[in-house]
Order: C-alpha cells, then sequence, then structure tokens
C-alpha cells in the first residue's frame, strides 16, 4: 500500500491524502485517481516537475500539473517542438536539428538546412506532425553517460547535439528522450504522448537565426510554431495573431504615410511628415509633463571618450554594442545610454560653480537622449527594434531620505502618462542583483530594501524577478497590456549607489562633509520609436484624436462646395487643429473609403445643405451628425483637451 498526499490549489487548501493499494504508485496512476487522465500532463513531486511515468515514493507530497496550468503548456510547447524536429528529420533526413526552446505562446526549433525552408514547406511539415500524432507515440525518457550519448549523436550525425554534450560535465547523466524513431537531448518533462496534441498545434513562420544566437556562430534557418491545450484555445490565439498582422505597425506606418525604413541605413528611421507629428507631439506633452514635475532638461554630446565608459562600467557591459570611432589614437564610443553624461552635468555644480548642497536636492534632469546601439540585424525589426533611437530619459539625484518621496511622485507621473496614452492595465516587476554586477552586497542590500520599501509606499503590487536587475542596482519595469492582451515593458526605476560612487559625484551634506547622491534612473515612454509602434498596434492605426497627424479632413461633394469647403478649413486653421483638404473631384463615397483606410478620425462633408445652413456633416468612424460649424470645432477641441481614447469619443 502506497500513500500520497495531493496538494490542493491555494496555499490554505489541506492536501488531500490518497492511498493506494498498489506496490508502486505513478503519475498516471494519481491522475487515473482523481479523474484526470484525460487533462493532467506531468506531476510535481517535493517541487520538482516530472513525467507522469515517474514513480512516486511512499508518503510524497505531490502536484498535478494540468494541461491549462503555466507549467503545462510550457511541457505542451516543449512536447510539440519535439515533433517538429522528427516531422523535419523524416521529410528532409539531410536537416540537422539544433535546438528547439519553449518561447511565450509557443516554440521554434533551429535547423542546419542546405536550401531555406518556404512557406509551402511549412504546410509539408505541419501535415507530417499531424501524422505522428495520429500514430500516438510514447515520449520515453532514459539516461545515458556522457560518452554514450556523444557517441550515439556522431552516429546519427548529429554535429549540434554533439556541441551541447560536449558542454555538460563529465561524470553527469545525460538526459534523453525519444518518441517514435527521433532521439533528442533533453531534460523534460514531456506529455504522455503524441495524441495529445490532436488538433492544438499550428506552425507560423520560418525565419533565419545563429547558432545559440551569436552571429559569429554558424547560420540556421528557424521555424517557430504554437501550441495549446485546446483546438479552441489554439484558434483563438490564431484569430489574435491575424488581428495583430492587421495592426503591424510597419503595415500601418505604409498605409497612413508615418515612416519607412531602409537598407542603406540599416535600424534608422525615416520619419515622414506625418509620423514626425506623432513624434513631436508626444515630446511636446512630455515636456509639459516634465516640466510641471520638477525636471529641468538637458542635452548631453552623441560621442564620448572611452575613459568615460570604462568610469562608469559600462565599457564591459556595452561595448560590443556600442559604435567606436577611433580618432587622433583615441577610442570615442557613440552613447548607447545617457546616464554617464548626466553625471557630468550634476559633478558642475546646480550653477556650474561648485558642489551641489544638500538644499538643492533632489535634482531631476531630463533628456531626449539620442542613444545607438549596433543591434545584430537580424533583430531589427520596424520601429520596434532599432540602432538609433530617442529615450524619454531622467535621472534624480537624491539622499537616501529621498528615495521613498521621488518614488511616489515618479509613480504616480508615470500613471498619469500613460492613462492620457490610453494604458491603465500595468503590471510591476521588481528585479534584484544579477549575478554579474557593480558594488559591494551591503550596497545591493541597501538598495533592493530601498526599492521595496519605496515601492511598498507607491502602493505597487510586484512580482519579484531574481537576478534580472541592472549591473549597477535593483530595478521596477512596468509593463503595458495593450488592446489584444500583448505585455510591453516599457518604463523602468532603478536605485542605484554604484555609478555616483564610481565617477566620483558628491554634495555638500549638513553636516558639512561630502557624500555620494542616490541616482535614480528612470525612464516612462522608453523609447519613443518603440513606443510609437506600440500605439499603432494597440489603436489599429486609429490613435487618439489629440496625437493624430490629421485631426480633420474636409471633404466636399463636388466642385462647386470648394469655397464653402475652403472656409471650414480656414475655422480649422484659426482653432489650431491640424487639417487637411479633400477637393478632388471624385465620389463622395470614395473619398470617405480611402480616409477611412488612412485612419483619419474626423471627416467635415460638406455639400449644398451643410453650405446653406453653415454647417458640417461631421463623420467619426461609422456614425455620423449635422453640426454648426463652430458647435462641430469645440466638439473637436472639447475632446482634444480631455485626451480621450475612446474610438467613438467624438460623435
Amino acid at each position: 500500500m502506497v500513500e500520497i498526499f495531493l496538494l490542493q490549489n491555494g496555499a490554505e487548501s489541506k492536501p488531500q491524502k490518497l492511498t493506494f493499494d498498489l506496490y508502486e504508485v505513478f503519475g498516471h496512476d494519481v491522475a487515473k485517481k482523481i479523474g484526470a487522465d484525460k487533462s493532467a500532463v506531468a506531476i510535481e513531486v517535493h517541487g520538482e516537475i516530472k513525467d507522469l511515468s515517474s514513480k512516486i515514493p511512499h508518503n510524497s507530497k505531490v502536484r498535478m500539473i494540468m494541461e491549462n496550468d503555466s507549467e503545462g503548456l510550457h511541457i505542451i510547447r516543449h512536447s510539440t517542438a519535439h515533433i517538429l524536429a522528427e516531422a523535419v528529420r523524416e521529410l528532409f533526413p539531410d536537416v540537422r536539428p539544433a535546438i528547439g526552446p519553449v518561447i511565450e505562446n509557443g516554440f521554434y526549433y533551429d535547423f542546419k538546412s542546405e536550401r531555406p525552408f518556404t512557406e509551402d514547406d511549412l504546410k509539408v511539415i505541419e501535415a507530417k506532425m499531424q501524422e505522428l500524432v495520429e500514430r500516438d507515440q510514447k515520449f520515453v525518457r532514459s539516461e545515458q553517460s556522457r560518452n554514450d550519448a556523444l557517441e550515439m549523436f556522431m552516429k546519427k550525425d548529429e554535429p549540434f547535439k554533439q556541441m551541447l554534450v560536449q558542454k555538460i560535465p563529465e561524470n553527469e547523466k545525460i538526459s534523453i528522450y525519444q518518441q517514435g524513431s527521433f532521439v533528442d537531448l533533453c531534460r523534460g518533462p514531456h506529455i504522455p504522448s503524441t495524441g495529445r496534441l490532436k488538433g492544438c498545434f499550428a506552425l507560423t513562420k520560418v525565419a533565419g537565426a545563429y547558432w545559440l544566437g551569436d552571429h559569429n556562430n554558424e547560420q540556421l534557418q528557424r521555424i517557430y510554431g504554437t501550441a495549446w491545450h485546446s483546438n479552441a484555445a489554439l484558434k483563438e490565439h490564431l484569430a489574435n495573431l491575424e488581428e495583430a498582422e492587421k495592426r503591424n505597425h510597419i503595415k500601418l506606418g505604409k498605409e497612413m504615410a508615418l515612416f519607412h525604413t531602409q537598407e542603406e541605413a540599416p535600424g534608422c528611421v525615416f520619419w515622414h511628415p506625418n509620423g514626425w507629428i506623432i513624434y513631436q507631439e508626444i515630446i511636446s506633452y512630455m515636456r509639459k509633463k516634465l516640466s510641471a514635475n520638477g525636471y529641468s532638461e538637458v542635452n548631453t554630446p552623441h560621442i564620448v571618450s572611452k575613459a568615460l565608459w570604462e568610469q562608469s562600467g559600462h565599457w564591459e557591459k556595452f561595448r560590443d554594442v556600442m559604435f567606436l570611432i577611433e580618432q587622433e589614437k583615441a577610442t570615442h564610443g557613440v552613447k548607447p545610454m545617457n546616464c554617464p553624461c548626466h553625471i557630468q552635468i550634476f559633478k558642475k555644480g546646480p550653477k556650474c560653480c561648485g558642489l551641489t548642497s544638500y538644499k538643492d536636492l533632489p535634482i531631476r534632469m531630463a533628456e531626449f537622449g539620442s542613444c545607438s546601439r549596433n543591434e545584430p540585424s537580424g533583430s531589427l525589426y520596424g520601429i520596434m527594434r532599432v540602432r538609433s533611437f530617442v529615450q524619454d530619459d531622467a535621472h534624480i539625484f537624491c539622499s537616501t531620505e529621498q528615495i521613498v518621496e521621488e518614488t511616489i511622485r515618479f509613480c504616480s507621473l508615470l500613471r498619469e502618462i500613460y492613462k492620457d496614452f490610453g494604458f491603465c492595465d500595468i503590471i510591476v516587476r521588481l528585479a534584484t542583483r544579477p549575478e554579474k554586477r557593480l558594488g559591494s552586497n551591503e550596497l545591493w542590500d541597501k538598495a533592493e530594501r530601498s526599492l521595496m520599501e519605496a515601492s511598498d509606499a507607491s502602493g505597487l503590487l510586484y512580482t519579484i524577478f531574481p537576478g534580472e536587475g541592472a549591473f549597477y542596482g535593483p530595478k521596477l519595469e512596468f509593463v503595458l497590456k495593450d488592446s489584444l492582451g500583448r505585455l510591453w515593458q516599457c518604463g523602468t526605476f532603478q536605485i542605484d549607489f554604484v555609478l555616483p560612487d564610481r565617477m566620483g559625484a558628491h554634495y555638500i551634506a549638513e553636516d558639512g562633509k561630502k557624500k555620494h547622491p542616490v541616482m535614480l534612473h528612470r525612464a516612462i515612454l522608453g523609447s519613443l520609436e518603440r513606443f510609437i509602434g506600440i500605439l499603432l498596434e494597440n489603436y489599429g492605426g486609429w490613435i487618439p484624436l489629440w496625437l493624430s497627424p490629421i485631426q480633420v479632413s474636409v471633404a466636399t461633394i463636388s466642385e462647386a462646395f470648394v469655397p464653402y469647403g475652403e472656409k471650414v478649413v480656414q475655422e480649422l486653421l484659426k482653432a489650431g487643429l491640424r487639417v487637411e483638404r479633400d477637393f478632388r473631384n471624385e465620389k463622395i463615397s470614395y473619398k470617405i473609403r480611402e480616409l477611412h483606410s488612412q485612419k483619419v478620425p474626423c471627416i467635415f462633408v460638406v455639400g449644398a445643405k451643410e453650405e446653406a445652413s453653415e454647417k458640417v456633416c461631421l463623420r467619426a468612424g461609422e456614425t455620423q451628425k449635422i453640426l454648426g460649424l463652430q458647435e462641430a470645432i469645440d466638439l473637436i477641441k472639447k475632446v482634444i483637451a480631455e485626451k480621450s481614447v475612446a474610438k467613438n469619443s467624438i460623435v
């Protein structure tokens, strides 16, 4: 007889005692006993997640991992990656598999192939995967010695697996999984058999990649896929992907004539007039917010000596992504961030005439800092991932006693700004010390304690992410959820006791002695380029009226009404609105369709009735309303002043 204790959901729930009239109990026995044999995918025994085929010792505390749990979805996706590799090997015997990890909402697998995979190949591969699922092959785990595993992968002519095995310590047992004829190096766990994945996955795209993500390594091909616990969940995800593709910022940027990128300037953005209006409106808005909250705007050089980056510690961390300039036997770097330069301004004193006094603190220093990072060409993507970008960067120099107050002020400002852009669902992560860092453990203890106390005082609900902090201090990460439920990390707030010390920044304390200030690194939007991309995708191009490059288009029904249309335009311009004329000799239905495709939020249609009564037909989206000209202008100005983000808030 074997007894185990099944852990229930909820910390307060008591474990359920299960008794088995067996000599040995396995995970699938537990699943069957509680009626979960169709929905359980693995089992957790004393904190370790294992296959359902694993033996469970007497008196163990166990938890069932269900297919719709986060851990269960991870296992499903990992298992599907193995099926993808098996399908590719059966279809293309000359292709060599590399690695296939789980990613958000899916998985990928990298392959070495002499010919590029095509979209047609994906259809064939997916069909083969469905065939493998129908075979209902079991996932079987075994252990081998390092030498045996190395010999096995040498016989199979799989060089990438050999390289992975060679990195494993010689005396360590190696975990191997096999389904059908396919064998892979893997820690697991996996679902019981391939049949569990029927109708639950799809391949999505193919892309280039480098072995282990290093551009110095061999070029590979990567096949992406998605997998879910049910066909319904898969269909919902694919529908979201289709909607996301419609909202793709690159596609919208072209349709709305906002920006473009090109090969002659990789990772750099060419802003067109309409796109630059959005860019400048955001900067203008942010300047007003920063000024009202006690920030002084500064500007610092783009090119700075290597010596400064070495002093700050950024040289060791960032030199691989810095653009370097060799001149007069000296090395300079195009700045990848602004913080060392802001310290130089602080060191000159508030009026450039001596050390800062404690009475001057806090000093809030902001910059729309133009930065450059030599990102790998394969990672560049529209305006979301670029090499040249502008940050809404700021640094607050304060005393230890002012940390809590400054954190509260920052969080209040951040919430206010995100709300104006239409983001109210914010996730907060608190990232603690990384393995490689500057500063003593005592300083890190102080910094992490200060950040947690300040976050609690600000009323933040946060999740701790161990080891994810910056190399000079712990940080808060503010993650936005968009209209499709996607997460975007934008804002950051970091407490730094290290850089002011390393770079010789001091102030005169109340006792007359020199002290290092605390440096609070903060950004709200992050990269302006990336944030505009997020805005476009969140709203599907229908960005809020106050940001729209064209706020009103005046469209005439025929050429006979151009004089009245021009009068309407002039009144709109006097009101300070951004206006476009559409006086073309085209049908009004055609004009409206075209303006709608360009995401123009308001259309004033003018014809005989409107001219006779000095009114306009205001169209916004699918709705319309006849209003007096001044009444319509006042309504639009009101919506702009309120910074309404609702698409149909105009009429």
